[in-house]
């Protein structure tokens, strides 16, 4: 497994633009395909793909994620945490106390 500290952010644009292309092959997409289901224009992908995009908005990082039918593996790139011991705020009941009468 890569170490990914290692990758400049550029780096890691490229290396996302390169999967995401296996993705979009295997799928059988071209990238009008992509960019007619997605709405990003042909030019952003064939740049994503190639590594020349400079940063990309996760905005359309996501639209293209959905146009190959690959958003839900979002949840392996950030899975949703187990709930913390620590911010699970303890709900006592407040104990009435009773006065004697008098």
């Amino acid at each position: 497994m890569a170490d990914y500290y290692e990758y400049s952010i550029p780096e890691l644009i490229k290396l996302l633009g390169a999967r995401f292309k296996d993705y979009r092959l295997r799928s059988n997409m071209t990238q009008k395909d992509v960019s007619e289901q997605s709405g990003i224009t042909i030019t952003t992908i064939h740049k994503f793909e190639n590594g020349t995009s400079g940063n990309m908005s996760l905005g359309t990082f996501l639209l293209l994620m959905k146009a190959i039918g690959q958003i839900n593996t979002l949840d392996e790139l950030m899975p949703e945490l187990p709930d913390s011991a620590y911010l699970i705020k303890s709900e006592k009941k407040v104990q009435r106390i009773r006065h004697k009468k008098s």
